[in-house]
């Protein structure tokens, strides 16, 4: 197929419908002169006037009419299928619920290898705010924590928790050779006391009536952690990276909430984008190695 130059044919139907040099470079954003040259480049490549020039400016000849319908149509028809494909483009995303500490220790070092393989997609992860099915969350999908919300809810971690420590809180404040030495640590807490009660009182141990400072939540929890203030109940698999490279570690393999896992759920009739996200949180989990207590 030849076709003649295609920046000439852009500046010449701006010219042409401006019937004006420059007002087409202004809409162009070049000078009147480079229109100019483009047009008599086209112009030299048909063999063809398609202005006339004068004093007064320009004035397409009766080709130069004809030509420019098709040209304006054209690219016209270009333009629209253009915008036709960014907006496809931009309609496809997928939109995940989830908690701040499952982005942060466990979906955002993989999230990179989604993004590779379906460039396509713009992933948009909002917070889940106690939000129990994707439809209050205002998401294709979302991740829970606790027991089995319903049937159709998907396990992709366990959130079975272990007493977690740095290697250097434990060299400066144990050791804990029995699970009954943690009543003397620095005991850190995730919201309330609960855990700890219910993890001592499983062993048999009295809990200490002292107590720790309590977080929010797990993110800052763990960051107390990571920082060696003290010892703190974890879900394990959820900071698997962090044992692996020895930023914690496990003090004791006792483990608590052996029921909870973190749940996948998604819309009644997922998107295209939801169902391959999800296929691919499903094929991701099963890689973790982290669905068993």
């Amino acid at each position: 197929m030849k076709l003649p130059p295609l920046p000439s044919l852009r500046a010449f139907e701006a010219a042409a419908r401006k019937e004006s040099f420059r007002h087409a470079a202004t809409e162009l954003g070049m000078t009147a002169a480079a229109v100019s040259q483009h047009v008599r480049a086209l112009e030299d490549w048909f063999g063809v006037a398609l202005f006339e020039r004068s004093a007064r400016g320009v004035r397409l000849t009766a080709e130069g009419r004809d030509f420019s319908r098709t040209v304006s149509t054209s690219l016209g028809a270009i333009a629209a299928a253009a915008e036709q494909l960014s907006a496809a483009r931009q309609r496809r995303q997928v939109r995940l619920a989830c908690l701040p500490s499952v982005v942060s220790h466990w979906l955002a070092p993989r999230l990179p290898a989604f993004r590779a393989a379906h460039p396509d997609i713009q992933v948009m992860i909002s917070y889940s705010a106690g939000a129990v099915t994707p439809a209050e969350a205002k998401a294709d999908l979302l991740i829970q924590h606790g027991v089995r919300p319903s049937s159709e809810a998907l396990p992709i971690l366990s959130a079975a928790t272990r007493p977690t420590a740095t290697r250097g809180y434990v060299e400066r404040k144990g050791p804990f050779p029995e699970t009954s030495d943690l009543a003397r640590a620095d005991l850190l807490h995730d919201e309330d006391k609960a855990a700890w009660r219910r993890w001592f009182a499983e062993g048999g141990i009295a809990a200490p009536t002292e107590s720790g400072p309590l977080f929010a939540d797990f993110n800052l929890l763990v960051s107390s952690v990571t920082s060696g203030l003290g010892v703190a109940l974890c879900p394990t698999a959820l900071i698997a990276d962090e044992l692996a490279r020895g930023a914690l570690q496990i003090l004791f393999e006792r483990a608590s909430d052996t029921e909870k896992h973190y749940w996948l759920i998604e819309e009644d009739r997922p998107t295209p984008e939801a169902a391959l996200m999800r296929d691919w949180l499903l094929l991701e989990s099963r890689k973790s190695g982290q669905l068993t207590p």
